[in-house]
C-alpha cells in the first residue's frame, strides 16, 4: 500500500523502518535499528523500546507532513503513494495536528480516514509539545484552508519483517425550526425546468433507488460557513450537528423532527453514539476568540432529548491551548488533549477519571462497543526522538491494561477500527506511514503489507489545533480476521478494495469497483464490508457489500444517473447508512452571501 488516508502523515506502507531504504520501487523495507540493550527479536517484531519517561501527549507533528499513506500533503496536492517513499513504521499517518480535515464533516477528506492533517507553516516538529507557542498564530490562519484529498505509501512491503514498533510492556430540546425547501422526491416537485433537482425522481430509471429528500440549509452561518459533524442514522432518524445547533430529521422524508440549540459554537463529537444512541457533543466556553472546547452537552438521538452538562477542568501550564477531541467506548465518553485527558460516564455525566500527571500521558483515545482504547506520548531522555504507545484502557478507571510502544520517532495517528484493533502510524521526519494490527492481548499481530500500491483512506471531522482525533475515517474497514482498505486512483477509472488477512499482514484478494468508477469500504455490515460507490457525471452512486470472500460488489442501492451531479457536489461529503436508506451530507457549509447560503444543498437520502 502506497498511500495513507486523506490528512495522513508521509510515509510508505509498513513497519517504522531505518530511513535509508525506499519502498516504493519494490525495495525491502529496512528493519528499524535495535534498542539498545534488547536481544534481537524475531520479524516482524520489531526491538523493544527502551523505557523512558513519557512525553507530553498531543504535540503537533514535525514538518508540514505529506498527504496519502505515508506522507501527509497539504490540502489539494498529489499523495505519495507511487513515489518514491521511505518504509514507514506503522502506516504513516498523519500527526497530532487535527487528523480531521478543517472542513471536514465525518470527515475531511484525504481519502485515507486517518492520516495527519497538514502541519502549519512554523511548526518545529516534534510531538505535542513541541514548538506549540510558536505554531498557535500559523494554527489559527491553517484553520481556513481547505484539505484535499491526499494519498500515501504504505511502508511494509512482503519483504518488510520487522515492524517499526517496540514491543508492548505489560439547554433542552427546542421546538423544531422549519426544514428549508425540503424535497421529499415522489415526482410531485415544483416541476421546474431540471428535472433531478426540481422534481428528484422524475427521470429515475428501472432498478434505481429513489430519493427520499434533499434538504437545503436553514442556519445563519458566520461569513467562513461552519464544519458539519454526522450524520449518523438512529432508528428512523438521521442527525447532524453545525455551528450552534443539533438536529434530526426524518429518515424517510428529510423532515425536521427536533433540534437542540447550543449556547456557542460545537467544536468537537465522537465519530459514532453510543449503542444506546446517546451522543455527547463539545461546544465552546464562550464567544470569545480563545474560548476552549470545554463544554459538554449530552443528547439522546433517539428522541432530541438534551441530557447532562458538563464542563471538562480547563488544562493548566504551558500547552493549555490543546483542543480537546471526544470518544465514545464502552459506556464512557473520553475528552482529552496535549496536556489532559478524562473519562466521564456516558449515561450521568459522572468523572470516571483523569488522565496521568506524569508518565506516559494519554493524548486521543478511540472507542468501540465494548472496548477503550488510549494513545500515548511518553517522555525521553532526547526530546527530539518522541515515544509513543498504544493501550487499551478501562473504561470505568482508565487504567491501561497492556501497552504496545513504538519505536522512537513513531507516532500513533488513526486507529481504523477498535475491535479487531487496526492502528495506522507514521514518522514525521522521514515521512513513513505503516499499519499494523495488535492482538486483544497488545502484542503484535500483523504488519499491514501494502507493497507499492496507492491507497486512499479519508480521515477528517473538523479543524483541531494541537490535538488529535483516531477516528472518523472512511476507505478502510475491519472485521474478524480481515482489514480492507480502497486503492488510490484518478478520476474516471476504477480502483479497489483490497483485503488483508490480519494474522499475516499479507493480501487475500481485490475486488474491483464497476467501471469508471472508485468505491471505498465505510464500514462492516454483518461478516460483509459495507462500501460505497462514487457517483460520476453519467453514473450514478451506489452502495453494496463485498463477501467476506471476495467477488464483485453486490449492490444494495443504485442511484439514479438523473442526480448524479447533485451527489457528487457535496463537499468533504459524510455517509451513513441504516434501515435501508443511504445519506450523504456535507462536511462544510459555506456561502458568499445569504441568498446563496439558503440554497445550499445540506444533506440528500436514497432508498428502495
Amino acid at each position: 500500500m502506497t498511500q495513507p488516508p486523506s490528512n495522513q502523515p508521509p510515509g510508505g506502507f509498513g513497519a517504522p523502518q531505518d530511513p535509508d531504504l525506499n519502498l516504493h520501487k519494490g525495495g525491502t523495507p529496512p528493519v528499524p535499528p535495535q534498542a539498545p540493550g534488547q536481544p534481537p527479536q524475531a520479524p516482524p517484531v520489531p526491538p523493544q523500546a527502551p523505557a523512558q519517561p513519557p512525553q507530553a501527549p498531543g504535540q503537533p507533528p514535525q514538518g508540514a507532513p505529506a498527504p496519502g499513506y505515508g506522507y501527509p500533503q497539504q490540502p489539494g496536492q498529489p499523495g505519495p503513494y507511487g513515489q518514491p517513499q521511505q518504509p514507514g513504521p506503522y502506516g504513516q499517518q498523519p500527526g497530532p495536528y487535527g487528523q480531521q480535515n478543517p472542513y471536514g464533516g465525518p470527515q475531511t477528506q484525504p481519502m485515507y480516514p486517518g492520516g495527519p492533517a497538514p502541519v502549519p507553516p512554523g511548526g518545529s516538529g516534534g510531538g505535542p509539545f513541541k514548538g506549540r507557542t510558536g505554531l498557535v498564530a500559523a494554527v489559527a490562519a491553517a484553520v481556513v484552508l481547505i484539505a484535499g484529498v491526499t494519498t500515501w505509501a504504505v511502508v511494509g512491503g512482503k519483504d518488510d519483517d520487522k515492524p517499526p514498533v517496540a514491543q508492548p510492556t505489560s439547554s433542552g430540546t427546542a421546538a423544531p425550526k422549519p426544514t428549508a425547501s425540503v424535497d421529499k422526491g415522489d415526482g410531485q416537485g415544483d416541476g421546474g425546468e431540471k428535472p433531478g433537482e426540481d422534481d428528484l425522481n422524475v427521470g429515475r430509471q428501472p432498478g434505481e433507488a429513489k430519493v427520499s429528500f434533499l434538504t437545503t440549509n436553514d442556519v445563519d452561518l458566520p461569513r467562513n460557513g461552519s464544519e458539519v459533524f454526522g450524520p449518523w442514522i438512529v432508528g428512523d432518524t438521521v442527525v447532524k450537528a453545525m455551528y450552534k445547533g443539533v438536529a434530526g430529521y426524518g429518515l424517510a422524508d428529510g423532515a425536521k423532527k427536533w433540534q437542540v440549540d447550543l449556547p456557542f459554537k460545537l467544536c468537537a463529537a465522537p465519530a459514532q453514539p453510543g449503542a444506546d444512541g446517546l451522543m455527547v457533543f463539545g461546544h465552546l466556553e464562550s464567544a470569545k476568540d480563545n474560548a476552549k472546547c470545554t463544554s459538554l452537552q449530552q443528547i439522546d438521538l433517539k428522541t432530541g432529548k438534551a441530557g447532562w452538562k458538563k464542563s471538562v477542568p480547563k488544562p493548566q501550564g504551558l500547552f493549555a491551548f490543546s483542543d480537546n477531541t471526544l470518544s465514545i467506548g464502552a459506556g464512557t465518553v473520553t475528552a482529552a488533549g496535549s496536556s489532559s485527558a478524562y473519562g466521564f460516564s456516558l449515561a450521568d455525566g459522572r468523572q470516571l477519571f483523569a488522565g496521568p500527571t506524569d508518565g506516559c500521558k494519554p493524548y486521543a483515545y478511540a472507542g468501540g462497543a465494548t472496548k477503550l482504547v488510549a494513545a500515548y506520548q511518553c517522555p525521553t531522555a532526547d526530546t527530539r526522538k518522541e515515544q509513543h504507545a498504544v493501550s487499551e484502557v478501562d473504561p470505568a478507571t482508565g487504567k491501561p491494561k497492556w501497552t504496545y510502544k513504538l519505536k522512537p520517532t513513531w507516532e500513533v495517528d488513526k486507529v481504523y477500527s477498535v475491535d479487531p484493533l487496526v492502528v495506522s502510524a507514521f514518522q514525521r521526519e522521514e515521512k513513513k506511514w505503516s499499519i499494523l494490527a495488535l492482538t486483544p492481548s497488545g502484542t503484535l499481530r500483523s504488519q499491514i503489507q501494502g507493497g507499492t500500491e496507492k491507497y486512499a483512506p479519508t480521515c477528517g471531522g473538523g479543524m483541531v489545533i494541537f490535538g488529535r482525533n483516531l477516528q472518523g475515517c472512511t476507505g478502510v474497514a475491519a472485521g474478524g480476521d480481515t482489514f480492507y482498505m480502497a486503492t488510490d486512483t484518478s478520476y474516471g477509472t476504477s480502483n479497489e478494495v483490497v483485503a488483508f488477512d490480519l494474522n499475516t499482514g499479507k493480501p487475500k484478494w481485490r475486488s474491483k469497483a464497476p467501471a469508471e468508477q472508485s468505491m471505498k469500504p465505510l464500514r462492516m455490515e454483518g461478516s460483509e464490508v459495507l462500501v460505497y460507490v462514487a457517483p460520476k457525471y453519467d453514473k450514478g452512486g451506489a452502495v453494496g457489500t463485498i463477501a467476506p470472500t471476495g467477488g464483485a460488489p453486490k449492490l444494495i442501492l443504485k442511484h439514479p444517473v438523473s442526480v448524479s451531479q447533485i451527489e457528487s457536489s457535496f463537499f468533504s461529503a459524510g455517509y451513513a447508512y441504516g434501515n435501508g436508506t443511504f445519506v450523504v451530507a456535507a462536511g462544510r457549509v459555506s456561502a458568499t452571501n445569504d441568498a446563496e447560503e439558503k440554497q445550499t444543498k445540506t444533506m440528500m437520502g436514497f432508498t428502495k
